[in-house]
């Protein structure tokens, strides 16, 4: 991935200037910890389930139907309401919190709700540092490597479900079958990073704006850009501020104006979960356990599927500025479509009710899984935290990624609650489930999700105009007028010399 210099006019993004410099690279880097954080806890929790001396010591009822119970199906050995409480409960408390993260980040910052989230999961819980984490990374990047930056976030959260996928397999080993208790116990590093290197964050541009400091907003511009012509970077910032809303959460769910950025902060977080990601996170070990791996075998499963993951985000993070964002999510949906059709048929040939399933078949299972896992690393995993924070007004944005969020969590929680229950009941026809909801939002993105690479946050409303389907909710003009009546400014940049630098940008 080139992160180099980039100039003023039509080859930056929008017209700015400047560079990645190091001071914005190490502060993505630290904020970015978070998703390591968020992701050893996706980890952690299915490898954990699927140890023997785990289950025997809180689920007994499991470890018998494991075992030895003849008369279970394959598909219902690991179906347990007390053991998806345990894997999936923590969501909720997150749900909960995120709803409170938009107010901490509009009023005391986005470095703020970073500090106070891994703080908080210190103590045990989630917060809503996931919230707060993707905004802070894009209002930080330069518009041209802005989804390169943001999408280290689930970078950062691929680590994080490796390192718990290896902790898993590594404490399996430890005789006396306490070593489940290393692992639930280690989150507490990731979380003490994050917290410390909170406390050397600097605030964004945009918060600073919002909070009438527009003099430290200039210095710290042009201390992340590396020069010192950052006007009309600036110029936009505070043109977004004068918009800013005391009730942006409200103002989001009930103005017209904000349909088209409700609608995707809902739909991607929704489609993101449907595409049964999580159901690798949680439960890779549990599920290859159920095709016949032993224990071992199925926590170095979920190592290698994790691999690939991570391999396809760092493929993200080199081709998404290039080739966009639609481009990305369909190729993706397209992989993953693909790969839960075959594991279902797979499944519905080779693996029965009762008895084993051969392993050369077992091993295919493995190999689609990491197809379809690199299929959502380099498309619907990072771009689910990208899009719609740049496509959110600043005096909306905080609200929007509380949104996407909060649906992320009480997805993330049903989906744990249901998964092993829609697997004993539905059988393989789990996987025709999901491959019917990556169909649908695959769709979704072809008819109505524009393309954002490369232009400025403060310039997405022109996108809303010229679409075919949003322009008419909300007008020719989508900033219409706030209660004031009063006229907003125009753009700073026309939609045509948008598409011009595009294409220059592209070729």
């Amino acid at each position: 991935m080139a992160i180099g210099a980039f100039v003023e006019g039509p080859g930056g993004g929008g017209g700015y200037s400047g560079r990645v410099t190091p001071f914005v690279v190490l502060s993505c880097i630290v904020a970015g910890s978070g998703g390591i954080l968020f992701g050893y806890d996706l980890g952690i929790s299915g490898g954990v389930t699927s140890m023997e001396p785990f289950l025997k010591k809180f689920f007994p009822d499991v470890y018998h139907q494991m075992k030895g119970d003849k008369n279970v199906s394959n598909y219902c050995r690991f179906d347990s309401e007390l053991l998806t409480v345990f894997t999936s409960s923590l969501y909720i408390a997150g749900l909960v919190a995120t709803l409170f993260a938009s107010s901490v980040t509009r009023r005391f910052g986005r470095r703020a709700s970073i500090l106070i989230g891994g703080s908080v999961f210190v103590a045990g819980s989630a917060f809503g540092g996931a919230a707060s984490i993707p905004l802070y990374l894009s209002e930080m990047a330069p518009a041209q490597h802005r989804g390169a930056i943001n999408n280290g976030f689930e970078l950062c959260i691929s680590m994080g479900i490796l390192m718990a996928n290896l902790i898993n397999y590594g404490v399996d080993k430890i005789e006396g079958g306490w070593g489940w208790r290393i692992s639930l116990s280690l989150a507490a590093v990731p979380a003490a990073f994050l917290t410390v290197g909170a406390l050397f964050l600097p605030e964004t541009p945009s918060f600073l704006i919002q909070q009438q400091q527009q003099q430290r907003a200039r210095a710290l511009l042009q201390r992340l850009r590396g020069t010192e012509a950052v006007q009309k970077e600036l110029d936009d910032l505070v043109a977004a501020a004068s918009q800013q809303n005391k009730h942006p959460l409200r103002d989001i769910v009930l103005q017209r104006r904000y349909r088209p950025q409700l609608a995707i902060a809902v739909l991607i977080p929704l489609f993101n979960q449907v595409t049964g990601i999580n159901v690798i996170n949680f439960y890779a070990p549990v599920m290859f356990r159920t095709i016949g791996l032993r224990e071992s075998a199925s926590l170095m499963s979920a190592v290698v599927t994790r691999l690939c993951a991570t391999a396809a985000n760092v493929v993200a993070m080199a081709v998404v500025d290039r080739f966009g964002r639609r481009k990305l999510l369909l190729l993706g949906g397209a992989q993953m479509l693909l790969s839960q059709l075959t594991v279902g048929a797979i499944l519905a040939a080779k693996f029965k009710e009762h008895g084993g399933m051969d392993k050369e078949y077992a091993y295919l299972v493995l190999f689609v899984m990491c197809v379809f896992v690199a299929g959502f690393a380099w498309s619907w995993g990072p771009l689910t935290y990208l899009v719609p924070t740049e496509i959110c007004p600043l005096e909306v944005r905080s609200a929007g990624q509380s949104i996407v969020i909060a649906v992320i969590f009480l997805l993330t929680f049903l989906i744990g609650q249901t998964f092993l229950a829609m697997l004993c009941h539905l059988k393989f026809a789990t996987f025709f489930l999901f491959a019917a909801w990556v169909a649908l939002m695959t769709l979704f993105v072809f008819f109505f999700l524009p393309e954002t690479k490369q232009l400025p946050m403060e310039q997405m409303d022109q996108l809303w105009r010229t679409h075919w389907f949003w322009k008419r909710l909300v007008g020719p003009h989508q900033q219409q007028q706030h209660d004031d009546d009063e006229e907003p400014a125009a753009p700073s940049t026309t939609l045509v010399e948008l598409q011009h630098h595009h294409h220059q940008t592209s070729d």
